[in-house]
């Protein structure tokens, strides 16, 4: 009782509708899926050190790494601008959603191409299922966001602090991004065990401020999809991060036991 009323404070009372249900609903599901196939490796997708884990049995279509992950996240930037043309009149709200939205692909476009560094290619398949789920999550979130539009604004309102919480993650993200790109010198092309800030606790602090991104969009949207796509990228990456952390365990012999996937101390 107390959680219901809890979510009455902090969510808009969305219009009822059969497509938010259906989205709310697929998104979960094959977020919780995908996480876990990546924790059990029954089908990793196929980027980064996994890119040719499920391809020893069959030849697949692949391209290389940069152009893959371009193919990942451009859509989803190119249908973020468009929607400042398309809903002109959103408001603060939909104003702050649309444009953290659009900053944190915009980073990710500006990353593939200035900061990562890759060394082997990547399964075309990976890279329009990420590229799909991305457009269909995103575009879903910021039409649902619309819909909301004229409706009673949440008792509490979040969106400032979300703006806040955003920033956190996408710039602790860039950060191990960036020490990531670093380690790997000019002409090497292997893999290191990563050390500094959080590495030293966990293999994966880029997808925990990834996490922490997600949490300021729902902050900033305060609606219930936005809120299912938060626990949906927390379910794909605990999966991701438990598989990385086991294949590092299996490449190297030194690496820490101590360290963790994801949460410091906890997973």
């Amino acid at each position: 009782m107390a959680m219901t009323q809890i979510f009455r404070e902090i969510l808009f009372q969305e219009p009822s509708s059969i497509f938010n249900k259906i989205m709310e609903v697929m998104n979960l599901v094959f977020s919780a899926i995908l996480g876990i196939s990546e924790t059990f490796g029954k089908q990793n997708l196929e980027y980064s050190k996994f890119w040719n884990l499920n391809s020893k049995k069959q030849v697949k279509a692949k391209v290389p790494s940069r152009m893959g992950m371009l193919i990942a996240y451009t859509p989803s930037l190119i249908a973020c601008l468009s929607f400042f043309w398309i809903f002109p009149n959103g408001g603060i709200r939909f104003f702050m959603l649309n444009s953290a939205i659009a900053l944190h692909f915009f980073k990710r476009v500006l990353e593939v191409l200035f900061v990562h560094k890759y060394s082997g290619a990547m399964a075309m398949n990976s890279a329009i299922t990420i590229s799909s789920s991305y457009l269909m999550a995103f575009s879903s979130l910021i039409y649902i966001q619309h819909l909301t539009e004229g409706s009673s604004e949440p008792n509490i309102d979040l969106k400032y602090l979300g703006f806040i919480v955003f920033m956190v993650g996408i710039i602790g993200n860039f950060y191990y991004h960036f020490l990531l790109s670093n380690m790997r010198k000019k002409g090497e092309n292997g893999y290191k065990i990563p050390k500094g800030g959080l590495f030293n606790l966990v293999i994966c602090p880029h997808y925990l401020f990834e996490i922490v991104t997600f949490l300021g969009f729902s902050l900033i949207s305060q609606t219930l999809f936005s809120f299912s796509s938060t626990i949906g990228t927390l379910f794909y990456l605990m999966g991701r991060s438990y598989a990385t952390r086991k294949w590092y365990l299996s490449k190297f012999e030194d690496f820490p036991r101590t360290v963790k996937a994801l949460i410091p101390f906890v997973f």
